[in-house]
């Protein structure tokens, strides 16, 4: 199966980045949340789409 080292590459990254926070996923979460509050973008929040159970 040919290997896409591209894609290797993103998930060593991810995975030394996931180590870095222990595996902890509300570190890594604030983390990646301060680093779009420090990117000084502008952020869409889409409103929450509502499901209904009537459809199955």
């Amino acid at each position: 199966m040919y290997k896409d080292p591209i894609v290797e590459e993103i998930h060593q990254y991810r995975e030394k980045y996931a180590k870095s926070f222990n595996y902890d996923l509300k570190a890594i979460f604030e983390d990646l949340r301060k680093k779009q509050i420090a990117s000084g973008r502008k952020f869409v929040k889409l409103p929450i789409k509502k499901v209904s159970n009537k459809s199955l």
